[in-house]
């Protein structure tokens, strides 16, 4: 097939001092940091949905970019089969590895499910062709649960039995192209799994289908070798009013409910966070300490507008604190970091969708380098430590700490101290200037 980039070159690094739009100023693939490469450490994948399919289509007008991809029309099976082609050699002239999709993202969805089925299967012996010849793998997949009208109610929480069947066998479905790839993840997004009103909502009712369907999937997608990980990716609100999945603590509270935080892990997106009144770094934390941390939905949101914007990440105090968060955790498994983003409705050229990837790209691996450096720097890390001593230099801290300790013991030992001295000062401005001398120092 024709190049369809044309003119748009393979993307280099060429360092910081670079005025080379269509290049890389910090992300090169072979650096180590902290004892593996950046292409280890951040993982980065291709989301099908956005870069592939998103037109710039908006509520007010439809889209302004094309991206047929050189088919004659698109939602057909000759576009399903040129979006390949052009996500394949984007993945190479960016030197991106993985990719992630959604089911109707590869083709276009029949009035039949059967007939559904017959397209994948076709688009997904296309893509399993190119992952041979190119080495490009599948971080995870999902089914879209939610832009079928029959999910105006949710999936798994859909008050219709018949529409929970047919979310069922697109789950089974998208398992069974998920371990033809290769891929190790598979991605619950509630989009719909919410509600409007609890006067017509039984939500215990609701949260338990979702999770027999969670169920469900865990034991195909294990009795047919999937070896990988479930995510569900918290989303307090957005298209339902309350969202059952509505931050990285709430989601860790279902999964251990209901016994699926063994195959499950959180995929914690940026916009997402900050749509549930947390930071990108808060819920990162969350999902660690949980033991639940899996992988990285990669974008920003705008904090003036309060919907999800998905836009691509550039912040690099966010990326830096994230990758803080990710390196702490122990870094990526099974995950990693997904351009969930898109480009904005104006940035509607090819050379737009290469700049904005080579934006996130690079603001996530400065990200990396600034946060190692953070740890390497130690200062923040011992700070941390010194301030909880007490527990550790003390026998009630230890007896606390330890699970020994009782109220009328711990009683009489504050009755000897008298009056308590204040807990020592949390300097949180010295931490904020540490990390601005990282930063720019």
């Amino acid at each position: 097939m024709a190049e369809i980039f044309e003119g748009l070159p393979k993307v280099e690094y060429k360092g910081a001092q670079s005025k080379d739009a269509l290049a890389f100023k910090y992300y090169d693939a072979d650096k180590i940091v902290l004892g593996k490469t950046m292409s280890e450490q951040l993982k980065f994948a291709m989301a099908w949905w956005h870069n592939l399919s998103a037109t710039g289509t908006d509520m007010f007008g439809p889209g302004t970019a094309d991206k047929r991809f050189g088919a004659v029309a698109a939602g057909t099976m000759d576009h399903a089969h040129a979006k390949v082609e052009a996500g394949f050699e984007f993945m190479d002239k960016l030197g991106l590895e993985y990719f992630a999709f959604h089911d109707v993202d590869l083709v276009p969805e029949a009035e039949d499910i059967s007939e559904t089925n017959k397209r994948l299967d076709e688009i997904v012996d296309h893509i399993a062709e190119k992952q041979a010849s190119s080495g490009k793998k599948l971080l995870w997949g999902t089914a879209n649960m939610f832009s079928n009208p029959r999910y105006m109610n949710g999936a798994g929480s859909s008050n219709s039995a018949e529409v929970f069947c047919f979310a069922a066998a697109q789950v089974k479905k998208v398992l069974d192209i998920t371990v033809k790839l290769g891929g190790k993840g598979y991605t619950f997004w509630g989009g719909r799994e919410g509600y409007e009103t609890l006067l017509n909502t039984n939500v215990g009712f609701e949260q338990e289908n979702i999770a027999a369907l969670m169920r469900m999937a865990v034991e195909y997608g294990r009795s047919i070798g999937f070896n990988g990980d479930f995510y569900i990716e918290p989303k307090p609100k957005e298209p339902m009013k309350h969202q059952y999945d509505f931050d990285a603590a709430t989601a860790a509270g279902f999964l251990k409910k209901f016994g699926l935080d063994k195959d499950f892990r959180l995929n914690i997106e940026a916009n997402h966070a900050t749509l549930a009144g947390h930071t990108f770094q808060h819920d990162l934390r969350v999902a660690a300490v949980e033991g639940l941390f899996g992988s990285v939905d990669a974008n920003q949101g705008d904090l003036l507008l309060g919907w999800d914007t998905d836009e691509f990440p550039f912040n690099v105090y966010e990326t830096t604190f994230a990758m803080y968060e990710i390196l702490k955790a122990g870094g990526f498994t099974n995950g990693g970091l997904n351009f969930d983003s898109k480009t904005r409705r104006p940035s509607y050229t090819y050379e737009d969708m290469f700049k904005s990837f080579i934006l996130g790209m690079d603001s996530f691996a400065l990200g990396l380098i600034k946060a190692a450096a953070i740890i390497e720097d130690g200062r923040i890390d011992a700070f941390v430590k010194d301030r909880y001593a007490s527990y550790e230099t003390t026998e009630y801290g230890r007896k606390i700490r330890n699970g020994s300790a009782t109220l009328t013991e711990l009683a009489a030992v504050a009755e000897g101290l008298g009056t308590p001295a204040l807990p020592g000062s949390g300097r949180q401005e010295e931490l904020q200037s540490i990390v601005n001398q990282v930063l720019f120092g």
